[in-house]
């Protein structure tokens, strides 16, 4: 119940608190003057009230959610610090020189010159518990990191007990007197200056020498972090590159700009943690990251440009004349360059992805150039990892006759990612990549993938549907040629001898006719004979180019001829057929050679007592099933000559065959015949 309390009310409070805080340290900054000697070290507080509440908001909200997340403590109580760090300051120097006399001066201005010295100890402390509120998990790292925090902490210590005159030894300067008089030392150490200057020539040093440590256990918990923490350690990257910039550009006028740019840095680096640490669109920072890089640069570039214009013309012309030609030569020969200067950038850390057009455009140049589909899967995989910036490109396509075309372009550097690859609505392959660094591409890149790759799936298939036709018209001609050799064959060897020694014999009886007319007789009964045997050659002939039935009987009817045979054996068949209405002569032959060669097979290995065939015409094909309830195809079973024969006569006509064995039990073979040569059928 207390914890529940908390979550609804205690952050609310909290910021209610604060805001008042930050509201008190703006008016008394309106009130307070610019008057205030320099020695005094005392400065405007609502920066120092800003940049806490950059940090003290998304802690408060950080713990609503994780109440418990030692990151949202730090955010929250560094927020809280530097909130009154900023108060004490506007108050001290409300109190000493704005109205004198007020109470809280000694205290203010000890809270601001000394206790404020802790504002240190939230950076580092952020670091090394960054993300998961834990030190380094190795023994050795562990270490270092309390010993950092250790050296971070000895530098405010001293200062919250070292004596006033001590520091002002130290530092070789001297407070103003209105200072002076008031109460500053009340946890102070009384020590002799030989003691107290190593002590704190070390924790000045000590503070540059801790923050090297936490600096390297980022890079440690980076190069061994899996690809989740990665992405939490890049939004913190993505954080120091912000700060980073604002530290290089030097803004100097008007006063506040440093101090909002300064605010507007911490909020966004406190954001970047509160997005870390909940785990919220983490892929989102590898866009961010570069484009922030580039705009940082672009940024510097400009800034670099301007002051350089302005040292030559101020050099030269004076100061007055000075911005007129800064800003003429920024117009003039900057702007035009930079947005080429831009786009170079871009394409050198994010390739080609932000220009989709030039992508699709490269691609298709080198599909068009390419020889053969091998040469054109390298290409798609080349353009992809160009474009993306992938270190590994693996294309996997399924060749049409069932074997796997594999194409790979780079090394593979860690885990990978795959994308099915799509061709009208039927999966072909897939595509397999490897980010390298753990980056994960974002939708709209992801999409953009998705384009090119279908339109690279077209492309290859394509090539390879061209390919076949090619080595399919060479295997009609072919298989045309062999028809033609084995028919001339055959009319030589068996039909013309046997019709030669028909009219020979026919000529011998003549000749027979008057003198010995039995052995004519004989003679013309030989020949009949023969002539009987001659034409059940020619019906073979005939029947091996085209079954008569189908001219005779039709097709449905010459398939129930067939199975009319199978019936005697003992094998139940039925045959139907819808209304099939006219059909191309080459599907008619390849339905009823298909039924026929499935008819056999089911008698010959499928140990079925049921066989059933159907015939139906849907859309522009013909669509033929025969079923049976036998014992099936094992997956160890090789196809024979017959289910060759029947795949490859639907793949002369364009079909598809498939053969499947159902839960069930048995064997369905099922053709798919497009009936592209179907006549219209014109009504009178």
């Amino acid at each position: 119940m207390g914890e529940d309390t908390w979550k609804g009310w205690g952050p609310a409070a909290l910021g209610a608190a604060a805001l008042l805080l930050v509201a008190a340290t703006v008016v008394l900054d309106l009130r307070n003057g610019t008057d205030i000697p320099p020695a005094a070290e005392l400065e405007a507080g609502w920066p120092a009230a800003l940049s806490g509440l950059a940090q003290l908001v998304p802690g408060l909200l950080l713990l609503q959610r994780l109440p418990r997340h030692p990151i949202a403590w730090i955010l929250t109580g560094s927020g809280l610090l530097w909130i009154l760090d900023g108060f004490a300051s506007s108050w001290a120097t409300y109190a000493i020189y704005t109205s004198p006399g007020l109470p809280g001066a000694s205290a203010a201005y000890w809270f601001y010159s000394r206790f404020g010295a802790f504002l240190l100890l939230g950076l580092p402390l952020l670091i090394l518990l960054f993300p998961d509120g834990k030190l380094a998990s190795a023994r050795l790292w562990r270490w270092l990191s309390i010993v950092s925090l250790a050296l971070t902490v000895l530098l405010p210590l001293l200062l919250v007990v070292a004596p006033i005159d001590v520091m002002q030894r130290y530092h070789n300067a001297s407070l103003p007197p209105e200072i002076i008089r008031l109460s500053l030392d009340p946890f102070s150490i009384d020590l002799s200056y030989g003691v107290w200057e190593p002590l704190l020539r070390v924790a000045y040093t000590a503070v540059l020498v801790s923050l090297v440590v936490p600096f390297a256990v980022t890079v440690h918990r980076y190069r061994a972090a899996e690809r989740e923490r990665r992405a939490q350690i890049r939004w913190l990257m993505w954080a120091a590159l912000i700060d980073m910039i604002v530290l290089i550009i030097p803004f100097e006028n008007p006063p506040a700009v440093p101090a909002i740019m300064f605010g507007l840095a911490i909020a966004l680096t406190s954001a970047a943690i509160v997005v870390a640490v909940t785990k919220h669109r983490l892929y989102d920072v590898d866009r961010l990251l570069s484009a922030t890089f580039l705009y940082g640069v672009l940024a510097v570039l400009v800034v670099g440009v301007d002051l350089a214009v302005f040292a030559i013309a101020g050099g030269v012309l004076g100061e007055r004349d000075a911005a007129l030609v800064a800003i003429a030569v920024v117009a003039v020969v900057y702007a035009p360059l930079r947005s080429r200067l831009w786009r170079w950038v871009r394409r050198l850390v994010r390739g080609s992805r932000d220009d989709p057009y030039a992508t699709m455009s490269t691609l298709a140049e080198r599909l068009e150039s390419a020889a053969d589909p091998d040469e054109q899967l390298r290409a798609v995989a080349r353009t992809l990892a160009e474009a993306f910036r992938l270190p590994y490109v693996r294309v996997e396509i399924e060749r049409p006759g069932g074997q796997l075309a594999i194409v790979e372009h780079g090394r593979e550097s860690g885990p990978t990612h795959a994308l099915p690859v799509g061709y009208r609505g039927e999966s072909v392959g897939r595509l397999v990549f490897c980010p390298g660094d753990g980056t994960a591409l974002s939708e709209r890149d992801q999409r953009l993938l998705g384009d090119l790759v279908r339109q690279a799936a077209a492309a290859a298939r394509a090539s390879e549907l061209s390919a076949e036709l090619q080595q399919g018209r060479s295997r009609l001609i072919a298989a045309r040629e062999e028809e033609r050799r084995r028919i001339r064959r055959d009319l030589h060897d068996s039909l013309g001898p046997s019709l030669g020694a028909v009219a020979l014999r026919i000529e011998t009886a003549r000749n027979l006719a008057t003198s010995a007319p039995a052995e004519s007789d004989r003679m013309l009964e030989q020949a009949t004979t023969e002539v009987a045997a001659a034409l059940a050659d020619v019906r073979r002939l005939v029947h091996d180019l085209r079954p008569p039935a189908l001219d005779e009987l039709g097709l449905v009817r010459a398939i129930e001829q067939q199975a009319e045979r199978f019936r005697l054996g003992g094998l139940s068949v039925s045959v139907d057929a819808g209304a099939l209405g006219p059909l191309p002569a080459g599907v008619e032959v390849a339905a009823y050679r298909i039924a026929s060669e499935a008819l056999t097979n089911v008698a010959r290995h499928a140990e079925a007592s049921r066989c059933d065939i159907s015939l139906r015409v849907n859309g522009t094909a013909l669509e033929l099933s025969v079923s049976d309830d036998g014992i099936g195809i094992g997956e160890e079973v090789t196809a024979g000559v017959g289910m060759l024969s029947v795949r490859e006569r639907a793949a002369e006509l364009g079909g598809v065959c498939s053969v499947t064995c159902p839960a069930s039990g048995g064997t369905v073979v099922r053709v798919k015949l497009p009936l592209d040569a179907v006549p219209e059928v014109v009504h009178g």
